[in-house]
């Protein structure tokens, strides 16, 4: 009788027990391997490496399955420089953190975190996910943090990092958000909040505006009469640079002048600009009394170990003397003054411009880099603005305002603030409406500085036209929440995050880019 595979017959020769039977001579099979863990289907057209912003290259393989982590997984540190970015992962994994690891090797499920010169562009790594293990290389601590990042967004969009190798770098140095927290306060509490954000987003820079007509609004020594009632005390602003630092982000302060400071003059009248009728002139010091360089000066210098980075801001927009029909003739102290320093056809302009480099030269005392808006770029017949200045560009509705080719014609580095897409200002005045993501996404890129159209090809490679940021502008300060203002800008902020990283246009579809982000972000 012949018995087909897995038929049976009762009435055959009985089974041998367990006890009875011969020993097999075969090995156990081995265990099989665990899948790695899954979360529900992402959206068609979704890279397999599923991040924002998207990584440049990832080539996929069929050796191993990928990473993700097990019990018993460590963050390993190659370097003591990477103590930081390995304790900050393997926190945010609920795993071990370890090293410097003296070249212990990676065992199944780690991660190991290495720097290794000349292996990434600035600021970019290498994330090889086969076999097993996650190791991240970068030229320098913040490539290697930023691998951490797309690591920890793939765990959450996928349940794991697909095997294969990423290499990834961004395509523009500057990348970030600048925050009104003059006209508005906002907490320490949701600054935190922002550059954890942000540090997901792998931004690098946030801009603080310090100081306008409605406020000054953080904790001064050496003037302590203009700080407003609600500020943030020089205790919180070390917490916040410090978080920055951990997450690779500079802190870019603003002291905006010679417009722009009310805050500043209601404490000091006696600096206020007047006209020749000797009316007032809004948030403008009149720049011809030394005293009002002297206060400026002052904070800069009581400010700069306070913000540690390689970047101050020195404002220069919207003074409003320059609006005058005739500068010289409504502001005769300020013509006298231009004439006295800088020749007898020296202009209200130039005396504008001279008062910015006065500035300048005071922030490369304390060791800084200085930007300013483009509107404080001025055409004086006699005073050309230090050519050790970079170019935050923002308006093109001024009357009179340059092109921004004429800046990079001229060889000025140019970051891009462009307010027709970038401009998130409360209650939208002046013809202003809050920017979209989708508006972000799909129409605008670095090389669109002015309006909607882009700067020629030639004028804006990434040493040219260096980044950019969103900006939020607080002219109606209670027409949205601290919460509002976050949820108004979470989208638009992850569409200048894709757009400053890739150089190439979007592939993910708007819609599917939205829910991606709904995915991968963090609490």
């Amino acid at each position: 009788m012949v018995l087909t595979a897995g038929a049976c017959d009762s009435s055959s020769s009985p089974t041998p027990s367990a006890s009875s039977a011969a020993p097999s001579s075969r090995p156990p099979s081995p265990s099989p391997e665990p899948a790695p863990p899954t979360t529900a289907p992402l959206p068609r057209g979704t890279a397999p490496l599923a991040t924002i912003p998207s990584v440049r290259s990832f080539t996929g393989s069929d050796s191993g399955r990928g990473w993700w982590p097990r019990p018993g997984t460590r963050v390993i540190a190659g370097s003591a420089e990477l103590v930081d970015e390995a304790r900050l992962l393997a926190g945010e994994l609920d795993v071990t953190a370890a090293g410097p690891d003296g070249g212990t090797p990676p065992r199944e499920g780690d991660v190991r975190l290495v720097l290794e010169a000349g292996s990434a562009p600035p600021e970019g790594y290498r994330m090889d996910s086969r076999r097993g293990r996650l190791v991240i290389t970068g030229s320098t601590d913040a490539g290697v943090f930023y691998g951490t990042r797309t690591a920890l967004q793939a765990l959450r969009a996928r349940g794991h990092v697909p095997p294969g190798v990423a290499e990834d770098h961004p395509d523009r140095p500057q990348r970030g958000l600048s925050v009104d927290i003059a006209r508005k306060h906002f907490t320490a509490a949701w600054l935190r909040a922002r550059v954890r954000e942000m540090g997901d987003l792998k931004l690098n820079q946030l801009h603080l505006h310090l100081s306008d007509d409605q406020g000054f609004r953080v904790e001064s020594s050496s003037h302590p009469e203009i700080v407003s009632a609600r500020h943030l005390t020089k205790r919180e602003v070390r917490g916040i640079v410090a978080l920055a630092r951990s997450r690779h982000i500079t802190v870019v302060p603003e002291i905006d002048s010679p417009g722009h400071l009310g805050a500043v003059l209601r404490a000091h009248p006696e600096l206020q600009l007047r006209d020749v009728t000797g009316t007032p002139l809004r948030g403008a010091v009149d720049i011809s009394q030394p005293a009002a360089g002297r206060l400026v000066d002052d904070l800069i210098r009581e400010y700069a170990d306070l913000f540690p980075g390689r970047y101050w801001h020195l404002g220069g927009d919207e003074y409003l003397a320059l609006r005058a029909e005739d500068p010289e003739r409504s502001y005769p102290q300020l013509a006298a003054d231009a004439r006295r320093r800088f020749g007898p056809d020296a202009t209200v302009a130039d005396a504008a411009t001279g008062w910015l480099n006065d500035r300048q030269d005071t922030v490369r005392a304390v060791g800084k880099q200085a930007k300013a808006w483009n509107d404080g770029f001025h055409s004086g017949p006699r005073v050309a603005a230090d050519r050790d200045r970079e170019v935050e560009y923002w308006t093109g509705r001024e009357f009179g305002q340059r092109e921004p080719q004429e800046f990079l014609r001229a060889g000025r580095p140019v970051v891009n603030v462009n307010d027709e897409f970038l401009y998130y200002v409360l209650g939208e005045p002046n013809n202003f409406t809050y920017p979209t993501g989708e508006r972000i996404y799909r129409q605008w890129s670095p090389a669109v500085l002015r309006g909607t159209r882009p700067v020629p090809r030639d004028l804006a490679g990434p040493d040219q036209v260096l980044g950019g940021r969103l900006a939020v502008w607080c002219d109606f300060s209670d027409a949205q929440t601290e919460a509002q203002v976050a949820r108004g800008i979470r989208m638009p902020l992850r569409a200048l995050a894709q757009r400053v990283w890739d150089p190439e246009p979007p592939s993910l579809p708007w819609t599917s880019f939205v829910r991606l982000a709904d995915r991968v972000d963090g609490d």
